[in-house]
């Protein structure tokens, strides 16, 4: 297997992880019980909306990985950690603030990555990761809501 063939199986992997990790955590009747900003999309729309983009994100880390650039495959691999740890918070533990906190601090990770695969040349990894982006700043509002009304 080539170098850049093993690197997209293992990011794609890593994705497939974090995803399964994930749903690990279901909403449940916490869940249910909570006061949700009025703009919270239909519960199917998660699962959806995290597989798309969980595609887009291992692309990006297949090109990031085969450029070699070691920064930025830390970043990689720190916001997916970031990421996975999100469900735990909120749904395993259900601490809203600590997720609030979680997902503020890997809002700030994908958009430095973005911008460091901008500025490496990565063009296309980094337009791959501007979907995620925009989902995680309404999943941060959804957040602080749940921190605010309840």
């Amino acid at each position: 297997m080539t170098t850049s063939k093993r690197n997209l199986v293992v990011c794609s992997l890593a994705c497939l992880a974090v995803f399964l990790f994930g749903g690990l955590f279901q909403p449940g009747e916490w869940y249910a019980g909570l006061r949700r900003a009025p703009w919270t999309p239909p519960d199917i729309a998660f699962p959806i909306v995290w597989a798309l983009l969980y595609c887009a994100i291992a692309i990006a880390g297949w090109q990031i990985f085969n450029s070699g650039q070691r920064a930025l495959q830390g970043l990689w691999i720190a916001q997916l950690l970031v990421n996975g740890l999100w469900s735990w918070l909120f749904f395993g533990q259900h601490w809203p603030l600590a997720s609030l906190v979680d997902i503020v601090l890997l809002g700030g990770l994908v958009l430095v990555l973005m911008i460091a695969c901008f500025k490496a040349g990565l063009r296309q990894a980094g337009w791959l990761l501007l979907p995620y982006l925009l989902w995680l700043e309404l999943a941060t509002t959804l957040n602080a809501y749940i921190v605010r009304f309840n």
